[in-house]
C-alpha cells in the first residue's frame, strides 16, 4: 500500500469527519485539486479505504470504510513502519471502528461489517 501524504490522509479525514462526499466537494475541503482527487479515489477504494457507493454506478459517491478509519488513527506511524496494511489490518482494527461503523453496514442491509474486505 502506497499513500501519497498528506492527499490521502486529507481525503479519508475528510471523509470521516463529514461522512461521503463526491471528488468536487473533497477537492474544496481539502484544498487539492478535483483531478488530483479524483486519481485518487480509485486508487483508495483498490486498497479498501474507501467505498465507492450507489445509487448509480457512476455517481462518484464515496464513503471512508473502517480500515480507512483505522489508516487515519494510525496515520503518525505510517513512516515508521515497513507494512502499514498489515498495521492497519491487525487485530486491533476492527477497534477503531467509530460513530456508525457498523451501523452503516447495518442501513446499507448487510447483516454483519467484515474486516476481511
Amino acid at each position: 500500500m502506497k499513500l501519497r501524504q498528506p492527499t490521502d490522509f486529507l481525503i479519508l479525514e475528510e471523509l470521516e469527519d463529514k461522512g461521503r462526499n463526491v471528488a468536487t466537494n473533497l477537492a474544496a475541503h481539502t484544498g487539492k485539486s478535483r483531478k488530483n482527487i479524483n486519481t485518487r479515489l480509485p486508487v483508495l477504494e483498490d486498497y479498501g479505504l474507501v467505498s465507492k457507493i450507489g445509487p448509480a454506478e457512476r455517481s462518484g459517491l464515496y464513503e471512508i470504510t473502517p480500515m480507512g478509519k483505522a489508516a487515519v488513527v494510525y496515520r503518525d506511524q505510517y513512516d515508521d513502519v515497513d507494512d502499514f496494511e498489515s498495521l492497519i489490518e491487525g487485530p486491533n482494527a476492527g477497534s477503531v471502528e467509530q460513530n456508525g461503523g457498523t451501523q452503516a453496514g447495518f442501513v446499507r442491509g448487510e447483516d454483519e461489517v467484515d474486516d476481511d474486505e
